[in-house]
């Protein structure tokens, strides 16, 4: 049996699809979902425990949604940019008079 939903929880189906509630209607006991892949759809109430739900943790790849390809990020996400900063003092001659 679902737990009552609440909006902006995640929560993964029995069939392991992830899902977060973006919105709930408690006057016309409706719950609506936005699936990781984007699909957006709306459940009545009885639906809801039907979809048997349990909490689940945000994706951490926020792109799911988006429809993107690696090379669209805008970053290299092998090579991050913290990585290729050196050290000033590294630099200094300190054999100079």
């Amino acid at each position: 049996m679902s737990s009552a939903p609440v909006v902006g929880a995640w929560y993964r189906t029995q069939e392991g699809d992830l899902l977060e509630v973006v919105a709930w209607d408690r006057e016309d006991e409706t719950v609506e979902v936005q699936f990781y892949d984007g699909t957006v759809e709306e459940y009545d109430l009885e639906s809801w425990e039907i979809l048997e739900t349990r909490p689940a943790e945000p994706p951490e790849d926020w792109s799911g949604s988006l429809d993107l390809m690696s090379e669209d990020y805008g970053v290299d996400r092998d090579n991050p940019a913290g990585d290729t900063h050196s050290n000033p003092l590294d630099e200094m001659d300190l054999n100079k008079q």
